[in-house]
């Protein structure tokens, strides 16, 4: 039951195969079993246990809210809920309880969904790895795998298996090894440069960044005004589609969002890929990408190819400034948006009482860890009088070109960009610690960055194991607010890769149910 899709469980749900509280008591056995992985920061079991109670009189009644009521979802913890701490993994805010809940928290628990709990992250969502947040690193789930053990594990010390995990990805790196290890069946995460997509490709989900103003960023503790968006992962991209449903819109509390009416739409079953033009973007054959996911990458356009698709080769030609514009933009507004959290109001207050100013020193250094500082103190230095002019406004501008490159791309009729979502598989962590936030970060969203810069959506979706047993995911991206072509695409994909399922012993334990799905890898 646990490896079922969303609307499988439904339909479960609706003819009594499983009740709501036997579901939901499956997936807190399994957080609980599963606890070695880091993935979660709080688990609100009360709460969970009486929303599928609530859930489960709905459906003794007939009565259910929508597709996704009764189903177990995780909500990463820089979204405020009502009654729940949000720390943003962070010594800054713990303990802190929201009064009020983000508004696609509260369009899910609408909807009926069972929120399990908040998921770990990088400290306010500032990096790659989910390693640097105040309660410890993710660790993938995929460390664990059958998939994993008899490929890598063998070639080390028994001795130093627990020193072998990998990775989750980053900043969502939570949410992502919540989903990929069965605990809920969709997770959110937030996406500012690639922070859903980047540990979706880690962990062997699928990961939707939506059109910026798609969805509301109301409630999500901002990073980037204007690239922040709430992220969808899932096992399946047609789950991602039904929780997208459920989650856009126009909301009053944000006037970034779409002012029209969002449509629901179903993915069709059949597509006819004769009629899509897929773009091969040139720049995004990065240094430092993988042999393995270039000749992935390469298989995948001849699939599309193959298929009867027009597969051309296109230019994104200020790709190479990307990055460096994005980490002049991020640090900026991180700059602003930090400047909040001053002690006065809410979250950590340090004790020193000498003056306000150095009460307010005190409590940004004792609060903030090194990479929140050293962003905080790089933003404000190109927002100096003297450095707006060259390192702002250029990078706006830069900014406006890198759209631009977009735009033309799909004006001249190219339907969907295919690109690697990662330049590697998941490193070992004691490889990736090696490195510093910062230089980590500029390598791994150097494929993610630019289409949150562009406000597109974009989508990775696992594909195949690498020589290692890891996920490699790629990435679709799509013409604004065209979410439904962007997934129905990617579903096609989907079905023709037949990405394996992840097999960790602790999960067949558990589940016992109705579904038992098992995809054999053919896309290698």
């Amino acid at each position: 039951m646990l490896r079922a899709s969303v609307r499988e469980v439904s339909t479960a749900l609706k003819e009594g195969h499983v009740t709501p509280t036997e579901l939901c008591q499956r997936c807190l056995a399994l957080i609980k079993s599963t606890k070695f992985l880091n993935a979660y920061i709080t688990v609100v079991e009360e709460t969970a246990l009486k929303q599928a109670e609530e859930s489960e009189k709905r459906y003794r009644t007939g009565q259910p809210l929508g597709v996704l009521d009764g189903i177990p979802i995780a909500v990463k913890d820089n979204f405020s809920t009502a009654g729940i701490e949000t720390t943003c993994a962070s010594e800054m805010l713990k303990g802190y309880i929201p009064p009020y809940s983000a508004t696609v928290v509260q369009k899910l628990l609408d909807q009926g969904a069972v929120l399990l709990g908040k998921t770990n992250l990088d400290e306010f969502a500032m990096g790659s790895g989910s390693t640097d947040g105040v309660f410890g690193p993710v660790r993938n789930p995929w460390s664990y795998s059958r998939q994993y053990k008899e490929k890598s594990v063998p070639k080390s010390h028994p001795e130093d298996e627990d020193s072998n995990w990998v990775i989750a990805g980053g900043s969502s790196g939570g949410s992502a090894a919540a989903v990929s290890s069965f605990t809920c069946f969709a997770a959110l995460g937030s996406d500012t440069g690639g922070s859903t997509r980047n540990p979706a490709a880690h962990c062997g989900v699928v990961g939707l960044k939506p059109t910026y103003g798609l969805i509301s960023r109301h409630g999500l503790i901002p990073l980037v005004n204007s690239m922040d968006v709430p992220g969808i992962l899932t096992r399946c991209v047609d789950d991602a589609a039904v929780v997208l449903g459920s989650l856009a819109g126009h909301d009053p509390k944000d006037s970034t969002t779409i002012q029209d009416n969002f449509k629901l739409f179903e993915l069709p079953n059949l597509i006819d890929v004769s009629k899509l033009s897929i773009g091969i973007p040139k720049e995004y054959h990065a240094p430092g990408l993988s042999s393995e996911i270039l000749a992935l990458w390469s298989k995948a356009a001849d699939l599309f190819k193959n298929a009867g698709a027009n597969v051309i080769e296109v230019s994104l030609p200020h790709t190479h400034y990307s990055i460096v514009c994005y980490h002049v933009l991020c640090t900026a507004e991180v700059a602003s948006n930090m400047a909040r959290f001053d002690g006065l109001e809410y979250g950590h207050r340090s004790d020193m009482n000498k003056s306000t100013e150095s009460m307010y020193a005190a409590t940004r250094r004792e609060g903030f860890n090194d990479v929140v500082r050293g962003r905080i103190l790089s933003g404000n230095y190109f927002l100096l009088k003297q450095n707006y002019e060259n390192y702002f406004v250029k990078a706006q501008k830069v900014r406006r070109l890198i759209a631009n490159d977009f735009m033309k791309v799909f004006r001249s009729g190219v339907d969907i960009l295919l690109t690697p979502t990662t330049l590697s598989d998941a490193v070992p962590y004691i490889e990736f610690i090696k490195e510093d936030n910062r230089t980590r970060s500029a390598q791994d969203d150097i494929l993610t960055q630019a289409a949150n810069m562009a406000g597109l959506p974009a989508i990775s979706v696992p594909t195949a194991l690498s020589e290692r047993g890891l996920p490699i995911g790629l990435q679709f991206i799509g013409r604004s607010f065209q979410e439904k072509q962007l997934l129905t695409v990617a579903r096609w994909f989907e079905k023709q890769v037949k990405f394996p399922m992840i097999e960790l012993e602790e999960v067949k334990r558990h589940d016992h149910g109705v579904f038992q799905h098992q995809k054999s890898a053919s896309f290698s």
